[in-house]
């Protein structure tokens, strides 16, 4: 039987460039990560290796050596304008990249031109061999399970999917009969995490806990089990957990470790040994 598919997502150790990221992969036990190549927000971390040459040089060379692959990219959002024509250069590098999946923000309330959109964006990915999976996150047009199945659906592309994030799972009244309802065709993979129950109740402290406080799976209040228990068991996990102040205080490769171990353990894969640290570069 292959082993579940295990990721570091790229808000796990979002200071670290690519080169330092994968090499924090290998030295976590995993043999997948995601990269983030267009910022969440105006003035957010990225790393364009689109554009940067040597970058992406640097990138594919340490993959290389330590045999780690890219599994997913971040981030594209489809709002008003929206032109899907314009991420020839993205999609290049993820194919380069040998990446499989593209995460999808949708913030156009207008549902309907947002379908059509996303199936133009779903029509330009699929030549490089690139799904896109839309995350529903309650803040955004696209705020829970049933909105973004919806719109996959209408959507009607081979490479269209909907990603399942735990917290905005438990924070966008989202059940689990919503979840186990999702075709196996429409899940590329899914992000795990854990955070406090109840959950903040502005769309603020919703951002701030996604992106900078999320907490180790078995920490907080979400139902774990239970939603993965819903979702295919040979669905690729990618582990999503930044934190702004024990991620850095930790150093990011023990932070990683311990998520992987957190991740393994509420998933019952086992401990896995993990050997002796290679030194991850510095952040970015």
């Amino acid at each position: 039987m292959t082993e579940r598919l295990l990721s570091i997502a790229t808000l796990t150790a979002l200071p670290l460039a690519p080169p330092a990221l994968v090499q924090l992969t290998a030295d976590a036990g995993c043999r997948v990560c995601g990269l983030r190549l267009l910022p969440a927000s105006p003035g957010g971390t990225a790393y364009p290796l689109m554009h940067d040459r040597a970058l992406l040089a640097e990138t594919l060379a340490r993959m290389r050596a330590l045999g780690v692959s890219i599994f997913d990219l971040e981030i594209i959002r489809i709002g008003e304008p929206f032109d899907p024509r314009g991420y020839g250069a993205f999609f290049e590098a993820g194919q380069q990249l040998g990446a499989r999946a593209v995460l999808v923000a949708g913030d156009d309330a207008d549902e309907a031109r947002l379908t059509e959109r996303f199936a133009r964006l779903c029509e330009a990915a699929a030549p490089h061999g690139l799904t896109c999976d839309l995350e529903f996150m309650p803040w955004t047009a696209v705020k829970d399970a049933r909105s973004a199945a919806r719109i996959v659906a209408a959507a009607a592309q081979p490479n269209a999917g909907v990603l399942v994030d735990a917290l905005h799972f438990a924070r966008s009244g989202a059940t689990l009969d919503d979840i186990a309802a999702l075709p196996r065709a429409a899940l590329h993979y899914a992000q795990i995490c854990d955070g406090r129950v109840p959950g903040p109740t502005t769309t603020e402290g919703l951002i701030h806990d996604a992106r900078c406080e999320r907490l180790l799976p078995g920490e907080g209040g979400i139902a774990l089990r239970g939603l993965f228990a819903r979702l295919p068991a040979d669905l690729p996990v990618s582990i999503e957990i930044p934190s702004d102040t024990r991620a850095p205080a930790m150093g990011y490769l023990a932070w990683a470790r311990a998520a992987v171990a957190a991740t393994r353990e509420t998933l019952g894969l086992g401990a896995r040994p993990i050997g002796p640290a290679v030194p991850t570069g510095t952040a970015a």
